[in-house]
């Protein structure tokens, strides 16, 4: 009733005379009856309905775009319009559940979900590194203790080891070996030092003889005979020293190389033993303890252990024993080329028999480098 009343008194039309004022009609006192009515109904419903009402303006209210703000008085002219879609802003929403404007940025809710997704990613990636590390770290820490605790219970006479008597026989001579080679490697670069300085004498003794043959007239032929001597000498000394040259770097290979490859094996094999008989005890105290649940999860780990070090021990044995008997052959099938070539040239070289010298190189392929050939050349200086 009161929406009928309201739009019949909003179509009626008010004549105006010509003085502006409004001429006495019946309809006024309908009117003025109307709005009453219409004052007294929105008193007794206004505070059912003021909430709602807020929350369906905010939600559902006028588009600010599609509005204008009029300036100057009513029935003025339209030059004081501004329309408000020329004022950008970010939109806003009404969230009636959260009951607070959520501004919408040109980001979206993806481009945050993607940040936070990525954060997270990149912190479970760090805290798995640092768990790995810390896993790695416990392991070695555990495995430091219970090889040190075998070793002391070794050195005091407290614990058992794994004994390999014939290989253990065989590592003690190879060692042995090694220390005799040395010794012999040592003296053999201290005889090319002293046999270098020799022939290096030798030659400043040549030139200077001959540099006096040339000045001493009456001393002419004895001075020229002693410089084709030392000559002669100096080169047959440099041929010996290509072959003990030779000789010293055979034997460095032999020492420095093939026999240090087959000891760091021994080493490593050795630490398999110590931690292959640290397990072992470990689980033989184990297997003495009480038997409840704790004590057997704890032996089934340890006979896990036990397991892998066992495998990796018996691995490593079989590796030195292969190297021990390959290195055998190859010592003796090395050292007697080289016992052979030495011995040849020494003994040519003190009979001064220069032809048998010369031979003995070529029988061992041994190429002499020419004078000066390990110095650099002038353009290598600059």
């Amino acid at each position: 009733m009161t929406d009928n009343v309201m739009s019949k008194a909003a179509t009626m039309e008010i004549p105006i005379n010509s003085n502006g004022g409004t001429g006495a009609l019946a309809e006024d006192d309908s009117l003025e009856q109307a709005a009453k009515l219409q004052w007294s109904l929105d008193e007794k419903v206004g505070s059912s309905r003021g909430t709602r009402d807020l929350q369906q303006v905010m939600v559902s209210g006028p588009n600010l775009n599609e509005t204008s703000i009029v300036s100057g008085g009513y029935g003025g002219t339209a030059e004081g319009i501004i329309p408000t879609g020329s004022v950008k802003g970010p939109a806003v929403h009404y969230n009636p559940d959260f009951n607070k404007r959520i501004p919408v940025t040109g980001f979206g809710p993806n481009m945050n979900h993607s940040t936070s997704s990525s954060s997270m990613t990149a912190e479970e990636a760090t805290r798995g590194v640092a768990v790995e590390k810390y896993e790695a770290v416990k392991k070695w820490g555990l495995n430091t203790y219970k090889c040190t605790k075998q070793m002391i219970s070794e050195r005091f006479g407290r614990g058992s080891r794994t004994v390999d008597l014939e290989l253990e026989a065989q590592i003690d001579v190879l060692r042995d070996t090694k220390r005799k080679y040395e010794n012999v490697l040592r003296l053999a670069k201290a005889l090319t030092n002293h046999f270098y300085n020799m022939v290096q004498t030798q030659h400043a003794l040549g030139d200077t003889f001959a540099d006096l043959s040339q000045k001493s007239p009456e001393l002419r032929d004895e001075f020229g005979y002693n410089a084709e001597t030392q000559k002669l000498l100096c080169k047959n000394g440099e041929t010996l020293l290509g072959a003990i040259n030779f000789f010293v770097s055979s034997i460095n290979t032999l020492v420095n190389k093939t026999m240090e490859d087959t000891l760091m094996t021994i080493r490593m094999y050795e630490n398999a033993r110590l931690e292959f008989d640290a397990y072992r005890s470990d689980l033989e105290e184990l297997s003495l303890g009480p038997r409840d649940a704790v004590t057997m999860a704890r032996m089934e780990a340890a006979q896990e252990q036990f397991e892998v070090h066992k495998e990796k021990y018996e691995r490593l044995r079989s590796d030195v024993t292969i190297k021990l008997k390959f290195l055998e052959e190859n010592k003796v099938k090395v050292m007697h080329k080289q016992l052979l070539l030495f011995h040849n040239a020494i003994s040519a070289y003190f009979a001064g028999n220069q032809q048998q010298l010369e031979e003995t190189l070529k029988q061992f392929s041994i190429k002499l480098k020419p004078p000066g050939a390990d110095k650099p050349s002038w353009l290598e200086e600059q």
